[in-house]
């Protein structure tokens, strides 16, 4: 989930950089003439990705000159889809997923962590404005619960004090490393790989 509503601060311009704009026009290459509308979702997520994790509205009307549509129509895929931030969100935005899995192995846990590391609310910027939390529905890694995403990396395997360690270097300007953080790879079972065929652990 998302902030849903526009901020009330904007900023007055926007434009793609060189890497936004490059990738941008590699996207729109891959829909036939005539179209180019069908990358709005992927061009949103390229400004938001460029603009700390939210998309202003400068950047929605860009987009729609960009592509040659109408304004209204950008800002209608923007705001219905829930993962466009349309309001700052911080350089790194945290989401912690609270779905059953995730909340029977401790998921309130991590969620505490955030509330003394970052701010008492969700969707509220640290004192830093670097970065804010918010709970969210199932992100799809349900066997390493509990699990957090920090921008596009996943944290799993999680409890409260590696939540705060993870938390404590991204409040420092750190990027953490994503991944298991009980040493697992993938989704492998905790006690070492098994398969049907190993007769020796049957």
């Amino acid at each position: 989930m998302s902030l849903r509503k526009p901020s009330k601060e904007q900023p007055e311009n926007f434009e793609f950089n060189s890497t936004s704009l490059e990738a941008a026009k590699t996207i729109i290459a891959k829909y036939p003439e005539g179209k180019q509308h069908s990358a709005v979702m992927a061009l949103l997520y390229i400004a938001q990705k460029q603009n700390n994790n939210w998309i202003p509205l400068v950047a929605m009307k860009y987009i729609g000159k960009f592509l040659d549509m109408p304004y209204i129509k950008v800002y209608e895929v923007a705001t219905f889809y829930t993962m466009y931030n349309l309001a700052p969100v911080g350089k790194y935005f945290i989401q912690v997923c609270t779905t059953t899995p995730c909340m029977i192995r401790g998921a309130y846990k991590l969620v505490e962590a955030c509330k003394e590391k970052i701010s008492e609310k969700e969707n509220e910027l640290s004192k830093d404005k670097n970065c804010s939390w918010m709970e969210v529905e199932c992100l799809g890694a349900c066997v390493n619960a509990p699990m957090m995403q920090i921008n596009e990396e996943y944290y799993e395997d999680l409890d409260k004090e590696k939540t705060l360690k993870i938390l404590d270097k991204v409040l420092s300007g750190e990027t953490p490393k994503p991944g298991s953080y009980r040493g697992r790879v993938n989704n492998e079972p905790e006690n070492n790989r098994k398969t049907l065929m190993d007769t020796k652990n049957a």
